[in-house]
């Protein structure tokens, strides 16, 4: 690893985690997260976040097979409506700015999710991003 940037700058670290933190409390399904974070982190290309939310749902209770499917998702048959939609919503917002996220995933994603889910998603989604983001720049890579 380039910089250890938790032990550099802790009390920024700790800031991350408090998200983290918030959005473990909330209404939307650990499963659901960890899927959305795994989706997120290989659409960047973060080993460390991808070996480590692939590990933690695994502890949700998400079966193997769909998190070997998620980077397929579209054609799978045994993602529900509601995981499908947040997953093409999760793949839009991940892709800004080079498209926005369009109204037929937010119609979508909005059959599934009240605001307050749906607002809870958005901020997992774009906090996945920054982690992802700042991993990737130091390098962190998972520990065997």
């Amino acid at each position: 690893m380039r910089i250890d940037y938790a032990a550099t700058a802790p009390e920024g670290y700790k800031a991350l985690l408090a998200m983290y933190g918030y959005l473990k409390k909330t209404d939307l399904a650990p499963a659901l997260l960890h899927m959305i974070w795994l989706r997120v982190s290989q659409i960047n290309g973060c080993p460390y976040c991808v070996d480590l939310h692939w590990k933690d749902a695994i502890a949700a209770g998400t079966e193997p097979r769909k998190l070997n499917g998620v980077s397929n998702w579209k054609h799978m048959p045994f993602f529900s409506a509601a995981e499908k939609a947040a997953l093409a919503f999760a793949e839009e917002m991940t892709l800004l700015p080079a498209q926005e996220v369009s109204a037929s995933v937010f119609d979508a994603a909005r059959l599934h999710f009240d605001d307050k889910d749906l607002t809870d998603l958005s901020l997992a989604i774009a906090h996945m991003n920054m982690l992802n983001r700042v991993a990737i720049t130091f390098h962190k890579v998972p520990v065997l």
